[in-house]
């Protein structure tokens, strides 16, 4: 029987106090202070690891992934479209949620990789900060195409680019790149790499309490919500193993590629949705994303994508 990761469970914790009507709360504060160091500790973490590669033997790989991570959004907008007869803005909302990447879901699979003893690429933290661009213009693309209406893009590119989740992580990437270059991590080590886990757990508390509150939302749209919310990350997730293969990434790499692909996001894509589409309903998209594969993912779909990794990898002859 595969371990469930002891973080994985606070998220438990947190959706069985929002089902049982709890007066858990975790204070906002908190909330906004935990984000904001998971996002710097990520990007901490993968700049650090990033000081051991050349730039040029990195930027190959992560400007491929950043033009095939449009991919996902145009797959996942027809069939939201024509099967799951959403509209035209709520379908590419909900395509861009799921072509954008989720920073939890990733340390989470840090996380699973630390428990199996294996690393992954530094440079994968740089990779999930750029597969947010080309997934958020695609969805605001075909969202836009049937919504009417002038799209803003310059303010919807600044809401992008400037966001928290990637000002952040791109910060964070570049401070770690030269704190490893010039061998002074460990004054940073306590704060950053030691106390990951423990802030991931409280983390995954409130994520199980946002969850719970979601479910509504999911079950007007009833079964296709949920298939769609389980087999198109698995879809993906396999598509990000293939590559991680074909790239000749590490065992660890291609988990974390695939994690990136299957994974999708109720930060990001929800602040630049509301700029672009005001017209789709934020209820449904972030209710499949944060409701339906964020705890798949969590607890059942790391395991599966780390599986996936072998076999490509395998194949690879790697």
């Amino acid at each position: 029987m595969p371990t469930i990761q002891p973080v994985v469970l606070f998220f438990i914790l947190g959706v069985l106090a929002g089902v049982l009507k709890s007066d858990l709360k975790i204070p906002e504060a908190l909330y906004k202070s935990m984000s904001l160091f998971l996002l710097i500790a990520i990007g901490m973490k993968g700049g650090v690891s990033m000081a051991k590669y050349e730039i040029m033997e990195v930027l190959p790989i992560a400007l491929s992934m950043v033009v095939l991570a449009a991919l996902v959004p145009l797959c996942a907008y027809p069939i939201l479209k024509k099967i799951g007869k959403f509209s035209q803005a709520d379908a590419g909302a909900i395509a861009a949620h799921y072509g954008s990447v989720s920073a939890v879901t990733f340390a989470v699979g840090l996380a699973f990789l630390e428990g199996k003893g294996v690393e992954a690429e530094g440079y994968m933290v740089l990779i999930m900060a750029l597969m947010e661009i080309p997934a958020l213009v695609t969805g605001t693309v075909l969202a836009r195409r049937g919504a009417g209406g002038e799209t803003p893009w310059g303010k919807l590119m600044h809401e992008i680019l400037t966001g928290t989740s990637i000002f952040l992580m791109v910060g964070g990437v570049i401070i770690g790149y030269y704190a490893g270059i010039v061998k002074l991590v460990s004054p940073l080590d306590k704060m950053f790499m030691d106390l990951f886990m423990g802030v991931l757990a409280f983390f995954l508390l409130e994520m199980g309490l946002l969850a719970s509150a979601r479910l509504d939302a999911i079950r007007k749209k009833g079964l296709f919500l949920v298939v769609f919310g389980i087999l198109f990350p698995l879809t993906a997730g396999l598509f990000g193993a293939f590559l991680g293969g074909m790239f000749g990434l590490s065992l660890g790499g291609t988990t974390m590629l695939a994690v990136l692909y299957a994974s999708c996001s109720y930060i990001a894509a929800p602040a630049a949705m509301r700029i672009a589409v005001p017209e789709a309903d934020p209820a449904v998209s972030i209710g499949a994303s944060l409701g339906i594969t964020f705890p798949f993912n969590i607890f059942i779909g790391v395991p599966i994508y780390f599986a996936m990794a072998e076999f490509f990898v395998g194949a690879a002859g790697k």
